[in-house]
């Protein structure tokens, strides 16, 4: 498994969202993209991220941020996901894990003890011209959208 390092070219991908709708990264050219990468919806880590950056939303926006969520989930689960919890921001499905592969976001991990294959809790600042600006793995979901404002000098 390849990790990303800042200056890398993100990897270009279209994946369906929670409504059914083609999401290519090329249609935010221009825009700084947070895409981060989660095991499961409605997990109770999962939610708390979810929330997190629902509720962070209105500030990372007004800071020209756009957030989008990757999980190997079904459209029909996301949008379970979205309704359940009011998401605000599209939800992506990668069920063959393929773009999160890409990424460096799937693969081996420990879990409680035991090394496991799955997502490996991720997020990536994508510059307004397809540059990874930063790439972090292994993230916290309690937190991790706090740390993430602070880092990013945002109140």
């Amino acid at each position: 498994m390849t990790r990303l390092v800042s200056g890398d070219r993100a990897p270009a991908f279209t994946l369906l969202d929670d409504r059914g709708r083609k999401v290519a990264l090329s249609s935010y050219k221009g825009d700084t993209v947070i895409l981060y990468a989660y095991p499961a919806a409605m997990t109770p880590g999962c939610t708390m991220q979810a929330c997190d950056f629902r509720d962070s939303l209105a500030s990372l926006s007004a800071h020209g941020y756009v957030v989008l969520g990757i999980s190997p989930d079904t459209m029909d689960k996301l949008a379970e996901f979205r309704e359940r919890d009011r998401l605000t921001f599209p939800l992506l499905s990668d069920p063959g894990h393929k773009v999160l592969a890409k990424y460096g976001a799937y693969g081996e991990k420990k879990l409680y003890g035991k090394t496991v294959v799955g997502v490996i809790r991720s997020t990536f600042i994508i510059s307004p011209t397809g540059r990874i600006e930063r790439a972090m793995y292994g993230v916290k979901a309690t937190g991790h959208v706090a740390k993430l404002r602070r880092d990013l000098g945002i109140d």
